[in-house]
């Protein structure tokens, strides 16, 4: 399998079920280990997104670039792409979504989480920090990661915000794989994936991409908490 089309999310890595979504093989068995420790504390714990591949990403991307999706700032509050031009768009619309072909659950190694068992089940999940901290529904859910999540392999590399991605705390990432995998991406494969794309602004993203792959690909939480 070429690494630079798995990379970029433009061929499927093998995959299984987990929930209702995918997740490669190695990692989804980790995950599954993870749950049933968490059960044993009285956390449902839930994906509720995993792999994605380039295209599904795009159209993410392209609805917010568009301001057909809505776009957030770090106070939590929607604000007018459309009123942004320049990096400044760029910035707005990567704080809390990855550039197709830079997102990590393209590895099928990274999954979103909640915790089931402290919500009714017609719970509108927001995927908010505000719900993974000390008042939120999922603050328990959050502690229990920090000091179990490493046990099975997983960390947080958005666990808090430091220039790049705004803080995900429910964010996991398989550490034994994708690990080796941000080790061999190289902006050469993005710049790639995205030139033959159909991306809104593409050429605007290809004028920054080294910043983007720095600031945006590397720039991770590498501590296991």
């Amino acid at each position: 399998m070429d690494l630079s089309l798995l990379l970029t999310g433009r061929v499927e890595p093998n995959l299984v079920a987990v929930d209702n979504l995918q997740l490669e093989p190695e990692s989804a068995a980790a995950f599954i280990r993870m749950q049933q420790a968490a059960r044993l504390d009285g956390i449902e714990l839930k994906p509720v997104s995993a792999y994605r591949n380039f295209d599904r990403q795009a159209a993410i991307w392209n609805g917010k670039m568009q301001g057909i999706r809505a776009v957030y700032n770090q106070a939590q509050q929607q604000i007018d792409i459309k009123q942004l031009s320049g990096f400044a768009k760029l910035e707005a619309v990567l704080l809390y979504s990855a550039l197709p072909g830079a997102s990590r659950h393209h590895w099928g190694t990274d999954l979103d989480v909640f915790d089931a068992a402290a919500v009714p089940a017609d719970y509108q999940l927001q995927l908010l920090e505000a719900e993974y901290q000390s008042d939120g529904p999922f603050a328990h859910l959050s502690h229990w990661l920090s000091r179990y999540a490493s046990d099975f392999g997983f960390f947080r590399p958005y666990r808090i915000y430091q220039g790049g991605v705004a803080a995900e705390p429910w964010h996991l990432s398989y550490r034994p794989l994708a690990e080796s995998y941000l080790q061999q991406f190289e902006l050469q494969m993005l710049q790639q994936a995205i030139a033959g794309s159909s991306l809104y602004e593409k050429a605007l993203i290809l004028q920054y991409l080294p910043e983007i792959f720095q600031r945006y690909v590397f720039n991770i939480n590498k501590e296991a908490l």
